[in-house]
């Protein structure tokens, strides 16, 4: 199964956080599943970091990679197509990166691992 993790979601696995769902740990676990961790996160997390809404114990230049080599997360770009999607999302979602998440979802048709509740309005596969 592929997987498609949500900004949060890959912090808090990496940090090994409390707030992950046990189902979420297993299924990024589970060496059978693809797990992709897309540049739109990556981006997110490079702004939260530079406004100072997020600390991480390193530069996210050094961060992310080492994270995604370390856990065998792949990564996804963002196309054209996903882009276009976007256009066709009703505005339950205000957040561009959150967006863009459920726009490369829908294309790729991989579930996105998230808490985030107003994701769950779109018709995209949730886990949690």
């Amino acid at each position: 199964m592929k997987l498609l993790l949500d900004t949060h979601a890959f912090l808090w696995w990496v940090a090994d956080e409390p707030q992950l769902s046990q189902t979420a740990k297993n299924m990024i676990s589970n060496s059978d599943n693809t797990v992709y961790f897309s540049v739109v996160s990556a981006w997110e997390i490079i702004i939260k970091v530079g406004t100072g809404k997020l600390s991480l114990p390193e530069n996210p230049e050094i961060y992310i990679p080492s994270r995604l080599i370390s856990n065998q997360f792949e990564t996804l770009p963002v196309f054209m197509s996903h882009v276009l999607q976007i256009n066709r999302l009703a505005n339950f979602h205000k957040d561009p990166f959150d967006r863009l998440l459920i726009a490369q979802s829908l294309v790729e048709d991989i579930p996105i691992v998230t808490i985030d509740g107003l994701i769950t309005q779109y018709a995209v596969k949730i886990i949690w």
